[in-house]
């Protein structure tokens, strides 16, 4: 490119060429370069051939000016991934699409295919997928010919002549040379968004899911605790017409039964606590699912009647090509490529060809004839020369939106591992911890039993059978509340994976409609 040069002109241009940026050095280069150059031609007394001599220099510039622009190195990708996970085993045993039935509900079940069909924010997000493929279409455009259609009928009259008639009939047409692929890479960046919007919509019913299916969770523990408050009401009913016996017998005082009393009214006074965390969460399932709260129904039962799936995490790097929102930001980043490569070529010349064609004549009858056809056709060459900087500034907006999208993509990875770990984490805990808690209420449960039957024979005292019965209560909340932790726990890994597994070489979330 440069062996063709020689002297000051060769020494000016290879600086051009090899400068790093196009910064202050563009100005200082280019205003000398000119003064000389038209100085050489004044003294050459060239002045005919100035203009064709400065187009010429001008273009040549063009390929050097730039060629330090794409010579611009992409951020380098190094995202770390873990050969496994430290709270999990390897095994590669994904779960299957409709990975909610393995709870073994029916009712959750209908909840959320109820509510990937109904959910609004789910039709938000298709909505966001269609304006995403509009704007791949508009950025397509300049890639086809622009043609138009252009008749008018006209009748005019000139001063001092008579009045006359024009008739015109003719098509339009232009087209933009897309030599630097500026189009091509325009029309990229925009089919990678519209991309990234199924993905994000993924993100969406994969959010709506893991909502439904906490919701529905809580609904069944607040059915837990509702039963377990109003059975420990019976329970404490039944020591206070003990105590009032023994006190009718004369061997219990006034204040065993204000005690006994007294924590009758407590548990009394939870009971609409549960019955109210039980109503919202069932107006929390009604939006979910797209209904009022008054036309949902829940029918619930026992959160102990749900079965916990096993999950098996599977091998860090397939998480990369899972779940949905690593793969949103890889097209986000992808887009953004495009949009660097976009602005680099916007540096060199813009080539466009127009054409018109038709038929233009004074009388109607003649506006077809070969006689009255026109056409004419014209080669444009835009290239920018001063623009204050403009091109440069949009080439390192799109750099810099390129290296903010690098990074968010590498975030995006760290956090789903990060996510994974912290469900296995839970899974393995909540597990312990519902089993120990278990045993917990099995010998609460014996201790109550054994003092209720000693207070019956009047061989205990008062104090013991409150205790055991508020350790009952407490014992069997905190079982339901533990099995609670470990159903959401899991749920959180499911949502961690980033819900079923495709077979392979299926894409994820392409499919507008559901």
């Amino acid at each position: 490119m440069v062996s063709w040069l020689s002297g000051d002109w060769g020494k000016a241009c290879v600086a051009l060429t090899l400068m790093p940026r196009l910064t202050g050095v563009l100005a200082l280069k280019v205003g000398p370069m000119f003064d000389e150059w038209r100085t050489r031609a004044l003294v050459t007394k060239a002045s005919s051939l100035r203009p064709v001599f400065v187009v010429f220099v001008g273009l040549c510039l063009v390929p050097m000016l730039t060629g330090c622009i794409f010579t611009s190195t992409r951020p380098e990708l190094a995202p770390d991934i873990p050969p496994k996970y430290g709270a999990g085993q390897g095994q590669s045993a994904p779960p299957s699409l409709d990975w909610w039935r393995s709870f073994r509900s029916r009712e959750l079940t209908n909840l959320i295919e109820e509510a990937q069909i109904a959910n609004l924010d789910i039709a938000a997000a298709i909505g966001r997928i269609l304006q995403a493929d509009a704007q791949a279409k508009i950025a397509g455009a300049p890639l086809l010919p622009e043609v138009d259609f252009v008749g008018f009928a006209e009748r005019f009259k000139n001063p001092g002549l008579p009045e006359r008639n024009l008739f015109h009939a003719a098509l339009n047409a232009s087209y933009e040379i897309d030599f630097w692929g500026k189009n091509r890479a325009n029309s990229r960046a925009a089919e990678e968004a519209a991309v990234a919007s199924r993905f994000n919509k993924e993100i969406v019913v994969l959010s709506t899911i893991a909502s439904v299916g906490n919701a529905y969770f809580q609904v069944l523990s607040s059915q837990d605790r509702l039963r377990i408050a109003r059975d420990n009401f019976d329970a404490a009913n039944r020591i206070l017409t003990l105590i009032k016996q023994r006190f009718d017998a004369g061997t219990a005082s006034q204040l065993d039964v204000a005690q006994q009393e007294s924590l009758v009214a407590q548990v009394r006074a939870n009971i609409p606590i549960f019955d109210q965390t039980l109503r919202q969460n069932i107006a929390v399932l009604a939006v979910l699912i797209g209904k009022p709260p008054v036309e949902v129904v829940i029918k619930g039962g026992n959160i102990y009647q749900l079965a916990i799936p096993r999950v098996t995490p599977g091998l860090p790097s397939e998480l990369l090509f899972q779940r949905p929102d690593i793969r949103s930001a890889e097209a986000n980043l992808a887009s953004a490529d495009a949009s660097v490569e976009a602005a680099r070529a916007a540096f060199f010349p813009s080539i466009s060809l127009t054409g018109q064609g038709g038929y233009e004549s004074n009388v109607l009858k003649l506006l077809f004839t070969p006689q009255s056809a026109f056409y004419n056709i014209a080669l444009n060459i835009t290239q920018p020369l001063l623009d204050g900087f403009r091109l440069e500034g949009q080439l390192e907006l799109a750099q810099g939106k390129q290296f903010e999208l690098l990074k968010v993509y590498c975030q995006t990875i760290l956090a789903g591992f990060g996510d994974v770990e912290i469900a296995l984490i839970a899974v393995a805990d909540t597990l312990e911890r519902e089993r120990l808690q278990q045993l917990v209420v099995t010998s609460s449960r014996e201790a109550f039993r054994l003092a209720e039957a000693r207070l019956r024979e009047g061989t205990v005292d008062l104090v013991t059978v409150l205790q055991t019965q508020q350790t009952l209560f407490t014992a069997e909340d905190n079982y339901s509340l533990a099995r609670l932790a470990r159903l959401q726990a899991v749920l959180s890994l499911f949502q961690a994976l980033g819900g079923g597994w495709l077979p392979p070489g299926v894409a994820a979330g392409v499919n507008v409609v559901q």
